[in-house]
């Protein structure tokens, strides 16, 4: 098994990588194989429009995640490392003022969002709980090529019998390109104790199976770079959020106060917790608003990594840039391992699997970066991902704001407090990662689908909605 650093941490866009980033990348693939040669075209023909429908959690929550605007986006060629936020309202108003899209490389094909894009809440597809039905017709409107995706957590998308074949594996495949090909977090510590190399050298000999160490460390710098960025947009944002909950964007009062204590040097017992809160706080309400942000595993988990690592920066002596790298190599196969044994998707497992996962690769690139042994990194995960086990997912709204903001800073006060907890040990713990990995996932299966991404349960039926 091997995931990539940048398969864990991609660049895009706001609200949500499942329900904004997974159906935009998925429009662009649809796109691809129209143009390609890969489909049987019938002779004489050509695509003349386009339709698109969504289905399961999708459908629920989609107009709250912005997943019409997103697969509008991708039907015009916009990608979501790509795309400019600021460009985005522009760009769909013409679509639907034109009811069609021209993307690069293709001609004007008919597209009305009001009419071609449909959210069907009554049939949900059997592969996963977000899936989506993309359909090409001629001009007479007979149907050319139909694609089923599934946008399976993180920015992921794949086929219909692409997932078919990943559940048809019973278990995942070892891939003999990389030379610590670790499934698991057993066979991780394994290789750990026979190589005597931390988790990250592990993880950074797997990707320079493929690059250059400077092409590796120039791509997790990139990578930083773009949380940090999202960190400091949101410490300076304020206003409303959009959506319609008329929630207050609170980071920059918050950040301003703490400096003003900082100042004055006055005594806050509460300050680890305060400043991770505010740093969470900031990524996502900047992602809420839409703005660039990195999944880390996921958008509406975006905040708890970059919150422990600006965190670290400002108050650990010795913090570095190298520092930097490794937490993101740690956190990567520690976030690897959970995918591929369970799943980072909210709308599959609930929140255990979205802000549970960044809590515990937190725990895990924190412990790591502050000399923790690779038994110590695994307690660490274990510990942080334990105790999100059973966390709904029940967005108020279908919008990433309530309570998933707040949720991110819970996230990264557990991420450090399990990476502190498993630091006073000497690695040795109770439950193994891996049980717990499994855990989660089993209960993702016993979660009802109310909880389960599709806010038709929890807060989001409790809450009235302002």
């Amino acid at each position: 098994m091997f995931l990539s650093v940048f398969d864990v941490f991609k660049i895009g866009v706001g609200p949500s990588s499942s329900h904004t980033m997974g159906p935009m990348s998925a429009a662009v693939r649809f796109l691809d194989e129209i143009a390609s040669d890969a489909w049987p075209r019938p002779a004489g023909t050509r695509v003349a429009s386009l339709a698109v429908s969504l289905h399961g959690s999708l459908a629920y929550t989609g107009i709250g995640h912005g997943t019409g605007r997103a697969v509008v986006l991708g039907l015009t060629g916009e990608r979501p490392d790509q795309v400019d936020p600021d460009r985005m309202d522009a760009i769909i108003g013409s679509v639907e003022a034109s009811r069609s899209v021209t993307p690069p490389g293709h001609p004007t094909y008919h597209f009305d969002p009001k009419t071609d894009l449909v959210f069907d809440k009554k049939t949900p597809l059997p592969g996963h709980a977000n899936g989506m039905r993309f359909s090409a017709f001629d001009r007479d409107g007979n149907v050319l090529l139909r694609r089923v995706y599934y946008s399976v957590g993180g920015g992921f998308v794949v086929t219909d019998t692409e997932l078919e074949a990943l559940k048809s594996t019973r278990k995942p495949a070892v891939d003999r390109t990389v030379p610590y090909p670790f499934a698991n977090a057993a066979q991780m510590l394994a290789m750990a104790a026979r190589s005597g190399l931390s988790i990250a050298q592990m993880k950074r000999a797997n990707e320079e199976a493929s690059m250059s160490p400077e092409e590796l460390d120039a791509g997790l710098d990139r990578i930083w770079s773009a949380m940090d960025g999202c960190v400091e947009r949101g410490l300076t944002g304020e206003g409303i959020m959009p959506g319609g909950l008329k929630v207050k964007r609170r980071a920059r009062m918050i950040h301003e106060k703490l400096q003003d204590e900082w100042r004055q040097n006055r005594r806050n017992p509460l300050l680890a917790n305060d400043w991770l809160s505010v740093y969470a706080m900031a990524v996502n309400e900047e992602n809420a608003a839409g703005g660039r942000v990195v999944t880390a595993p996921t958008n509406g988990a975006a905040g708890v990594i970059p919150a422990t690592i600006r965190y670290i920066l400002q108050f650990q002596d010795g913090a570095d840039q190298t520092s930097v790298r490794d937490y993101l190599l740690t956190a990567a196969a520690i976030g690897g391992i959970i995918k591929h044994n369970a799943s980072i998707s909210g709308a599959e497992v609930g929140c255990q699997g979205e802000v549970g996962s960044a809590a515990a690769m937190s725990a895990a690139g924190l412990a790591a970066i502050m000399g923790g042994t690779p038994e110590q990194v695994e307690n660490a995960a274990e510990i942080a991902l334990e105790h999100h086990l059973g966390m709904t997912c029940d967005p108020v709204g279908g919008l990433v704001q309530v309570p998933c903001i707040e949720r991110n800073a819970l996230g990264a006060v557990k991420a450090v407090t399990a990476a502190s907890l498993a630091l006073k040990g000497d690695g040795t713990h109770f439950v193994p990662l891996d049980a717990c990995i499994e855990t989660m996932r089993q209960t993702g299966l016993d979660m009802n689908e109310k909880y389960k991404e599709t806010s038709t349960g929890g807060l989001a039926v409790n809450v009235v909605e302002c």
